[in-house]
């Protein structure tokens, strides 16, 4: 009978010793508190981790580089006079080794970007970026440097000679690049056949060192677009005039009864059209 008082009391006397415990950690803490808040390091402390962390937090909602390696680099000195001032030893030499490396980053980054905007400026010829990678090859006359359906495995720059698009007649002189298209065709195949007019001597880039240099180098990636664009621009505009032409001829033609070979000659541009849409851009096969 006289066991249930005995457990009930000890039960309370081991509830009011945990609510002293607690009681006790809150005093501590508090006391904490009100040190931290009279000590100006530790204001300083806090407000420098507070808007370090906040830095970190926006930095990861940035999608561009720049913005993201400068917002990396205000954290990285906020937690540095964190570690300092708290004291917290390891954030201050963690934070301090990664500032340097955000900072070189800044620094590639903004001279990418200058040298973009010089070549953009500059309108620098691909064949200079692609130089000093290739390799120099001589290409005897009437030889045949590829055929179509071959794997487009290398880039080119004529350096001397003439070479022939025999799909489309197209004579590629020295110093003209082609080739590269083949790069970005879905199935990675030349779309024409090349050879030679005479004893050539040209310089090839292989596949690899291309897109490398394309991936790496937006300045070099500037220069493939513009190259691709221009060869597009030019197939365009020839396509047009071809297109004036034939309406004046059918015009022309209507009057004098020779409709017929006007046509005719119609189904013969059109198939050249083709021929040239399927040889890749004139010289860019």
């Amino acid at each position: 009978m006289d066991t249930w008082p005995r457990v009930r009391a000890a039960g309370r006397a081991e509830q009011e010793g945990a609510d002293l415990e607690v009681g006790s950690f809150i005093a501590e803490q508090s006391a904490q508190l009100l040190h931290l808040l009279n000590d100006q390091d530790q204001w300083l402390a806090l407000a420098a981790g507070t808007v370090a962390a906040a830095l970190i937090v926006v930095s990861s909602l940035v999608k561009t580089i720049i913005p993201l390696r400068w917002l990396a680099v205000g954290g990285n000195i906020g937690f540095i006079v964190y570690g300092l001032a708290h004291p917290a030893p390891m954030v201050a030499v963690l934070h301090a080794a990664l500032l340097p490396i955000n900072l070189w980053r800044v620094l590639e980054m903004w001279r990418l970007t200058r040298r973009v905007m010089r070549a953009e400026a500059a309108g620098s010829e691909l064949r200079v970026w692609l130089q000093p990678y290739m390799k120099r090859r001589r290409l005897r006359a009437g030889a045949v440097l590829f055929r179509h359906g071959d794997r487009a495995d290398r880039v080119y720059a004529l350096a001397e000679g003439r070479l022939v698009v025999v799909e489309t007649g197209r004579v590629i002189e020295a110093g003209e690049m082609f080739g590269e298209i083949g790069f970005f065709a879905p199935g990675g195949c030349r779309s024409a056949t090349v050879r030679s007019l005479q004893p050539s001597t040209l310089l090839s880039l292989d596949e690899a060192s291309f897109r490398q240099l394309f991936f790496q180098n937006p300045g070099f990636g500037f220069e493939v677009v513009r190259l691709i664009a221009g060869r597009l621009s030019a197939d365009v505009q020839q396509l047009s005039g071809e297109v004036r032409t034939l309406e004046a001829r059918l015009a022309a033609g209507s009057g004098d009864g020779s409709t017929a070979e006007t046509l005719a000659a119609m189904a013969d541009a059109e198939g050249a059209a083709r021929s040239r849409s399927s040889s890749g851009l004139d010289t860019g096969v």
